[in-house]
């Protein structure tokens, strides 16, 4: 199965966001094991790295965070195609859109993320972690 992680949900496990961590970490996990087929944007990554940095004032601890995501995720760029795509999407936030753009072209069967309203008219369904790991009945080892 292949889902495209939504920004916030990578930020969740490497900024260690208490409240979100331990589902966010436990999705990823699955990406890292090979359970799943884990991808994410390239538009994604600048935004991880610009919250990240300035949350830690750390670049190269940061690089290094980047570099162990991309060992685990499919980094897949952002098409021309995705953008005018998403400029029909009936939604609200334009990077949202964007986002479900490359997951559709990507043929993901989820986009994991904890803002699922804003993506209420994606093409591709979205789902929390939490719900991800209860609707599939995941065991995490």
């Amino acid at each position: 199965m292949k889902v495209l992680f939504d920004t916030n949900v990578v930020i969740d496990v490497a900024a260690k966001r208490e409240e979100f961590f331990q589902a966010s970490h436990d999705v990823f996990l699955l990406a890292t094991q090979g359970s799943i087929d884990g991808i994410i944007s390239a538009g994604s990554i600048t935004d991880i790295y610009y919250i990240v940095r300035r949350s830690l004032q750390n670049t190269s601890l940061v690089l290094e965070m980047i570099n162990k995501i991309l060992q685990s995720l499919v980094l897949v760029d952002t098409k021309a195609q995705d953008i005018k795509q998403a400029i029909k999407l009936p939604m609200a936030d334009f990077e949202d859109a964007v986002v479900a753009s490359v997951a559709q072209r990507e043929r993901a069967s989820f986009i994991i993320t904890r803002n699922i309203n804003d993506f209420s008219q994606s093409p591709i369904p979205a789902i929390t972690p939490f719900d991800f790991l209860k609707k599939h009945a995941w065991n995490i080892v």
